[in-house]
């Protein structure tokens, strides 16, 4: 999984709003200070790098935004997994941001860890429930949206019913 300082992968990290999120990646194996990886893992360093200059830094030019991920993985795992699991990271935020503004998320003013833990139980409980509820809706069909001004087909022999004029309806 390792790659050299001056190597660069350009890979896509999932499906976003506007299309594929490309960026440019690198990895390196890392050695954590007091904290060994698991018998079989190893950390990792993984850089991610934006394809374009996007930030502007204190010397006032643009430059291409680093992100960076410590990553404890099997140590077979390769770059490109590594990757897509790093993108699942912008699916979670999206959710918690959702859920901030939907159940309350970010309602609750933390003073101590058990009332905390049970208010995010309870968020997560009610989008769950929502979630389910929303999957049960079914989708409109397509068929049965005609156009506004169409009347209805009528089978033959049942015709409109027979209009009554003003003069007939005064009389």
């Amino acid at each position: 999984m390792t790659c050299s300082t001056d190597q660069w992968l350009r890979r896509s990290c999932g499906d976003g709003a506007k299309g594929e999120r490309l960026y440019d990646w690198t990895a390196f194996a890392v050695q954590v200070k007091k904290e060994n990886p698991t018998c079989g893992f190893t950390h990792w360093l993984v850089l991610r790098r934006s394809m374009h200059p996007n930030r502007r830094g204190k010397d006032g030019q643009l430059h291409r935004e680093i992100a960076y991920f410590l990553v404890h993985a099997p140590a077979a795992t390769t770059v490109s997994e590594v990757i897509v699991r790093a993108g699942g990271r912008w699916q979670i935020e999206e959710d918690n941001e959702i859920n901030k503004q939907l159940v309350g998320l970010a309602q609750y003013q933390v003073r101590k860890w058990t009332p905390w833990h049970r208010h995010v139980t309870a968020c997560m409980l009610a989008t769950a429930f929502l979630s389910v509820q929303r999957a049960a809706i079914p989708e409109p069909d397509q068929t049965l949206e005609s156009e506004p001004d169409a009347e209805p087909e009528q089978a033959p022999d049942q015709g409109k019913a027979p209009s009554i004029d003003e003069s007939e309806a005064a009389g």
